[in-house]
Parts: structure tokens; sequence; C-alpha cells
């Protein structure tokens, strides 16, 4: 889930960048220091949306650099248990798929995707359903809700999240209309017709 958070930090100008002026050096020094880093409590920072508040500036003894206690929003990205989410499939392998959501991917275990029984297809980099014919690979776009979060602070390729398709109305986006349309009445036949 993406959320706006107002957030507070501190940010180094260094004595290159004192001529210009403070909010943009500041938000660009944010964007630098923040976009893309990954904590446990509040999750993935996408983008520093505005700055609210800069404070006076304090100079530390031997460094040049002016730094600024800054208050600001952000568009952070917060993986929560039970959410769904819709991504598209980034790589499929044996165990699985991954599903890009946003900054962080998830993976939708091979037992995860249906009932039925998948195997995994290497020449086409799929996996395929063993009754019903159907197949997930790169590209597709899927629908499922999220079973397990792992937030890994240090390193954020680490974090884990586990994916469920196996509930209703969640599943490839392609096979959820197919059903949608089976399920559909037939046009009614005109009147006079019997």
């Amino acid at each position: 889930m993406y959320k706006m958070m107002r957030l507070v930090d501190t940010v180094r100008i260094p004595p290159t960048l004192l001529g210009e002026e403070v909010a943009p050096t500041v938000k660009n020094a944010l964007r630098e220091k923040l976009e893309g880093q990954v904590d446990k409590k509040l999750g993935s920072l996408v983008a520093i949306h505005k700055i609210v508040e800069i404070g006076e500036g304090h100079i530390l003894v031997g460094d040049g650099a002016v730094y600024y206690d800054v208050t600001f929003e952000a568009i952070m990205f917060v993986p929560e248990l039970q959410e769904i989410i819709e991504g598209e499939v980034v790589e499929a392998v044996s165990f699985g798929v991954f599903i890009g959501m946003g900054p962080m991917d998830g993976l939708l275990h091979v037992s995860q995707i249906t009932d039925d029984f998948i195997s995994y297809d290497a020449k086409n980099a799929r996996l395929v359903t063993k009754n019903g014919g159907k197949s997930i690979a790169e590209g597709d776009h899927v629908r499922a809700r999220i079973v397990a979060v792992s937030i890994n602070e240090r390193e954020p390729k680490e974090s884990k999240i586990g994916l469920t398709m196996r509930q209703t109305a969640l599943g490839k986006l392609q096979w959820l209309e197919e059903a949608r349309k089976r399920k559909q009445p037939s046009e009614a036949a005109p009147e006079g017709t019997a």
C-alpha cells in the first residue's frame, strides 16, 4: 500500500552547494540520501513529495558543510499482511514467479498459484497447470494477497514478501476475465422465437 507520510531527517549540504537556493538543494540532498531506502517499520521510501519545513542550518566543528533539520512529506510503499495487490510477473522460475509490485517484488510459490498441479516449462520460461492448460509467465498481470512480510533494512533486495492466489477473485487477470465471461448469462433469445 502506498502512503503519504510526514517525516523528519537531517540532511548535509556540502560547502560546494552553499551558494545555491536552500529549498531545492535540500530536496535534492534528501532524494539522494533517502529515496529507495527501506525501513522495517515505515517501508520503502519511493519519493520525496514536498518539503514542509527547513530548520536553521548548523555547522559542525571541522566540517564545512551545513546540516539542516527538515520536515518533509514522502510517498512510502508499505506491504501489509492480507492486502490485495496487482502486479506484473517479472520472472518465472521452477519454484514460482516473482511479482513486481512497486519498489519491491513478492514471491508467488508454485503451491500458492492454483489447486492444480503445476510444472515448469524451462524452454518457454513459464509455469503450466497439468489439467487446466493455464500458464503463467513473465509479463503476465496477476492479482494476489500478501501472506508474509519480512523486511530487511540492511539488504532491501533480501526482503521477502510471500503471496497467494489460491483464494476467490485472485489469479492471473486473464484467468479472472475468462471466468467472469463464462459466468455471465447467455444472451436472451429474441422475442417470438421458441
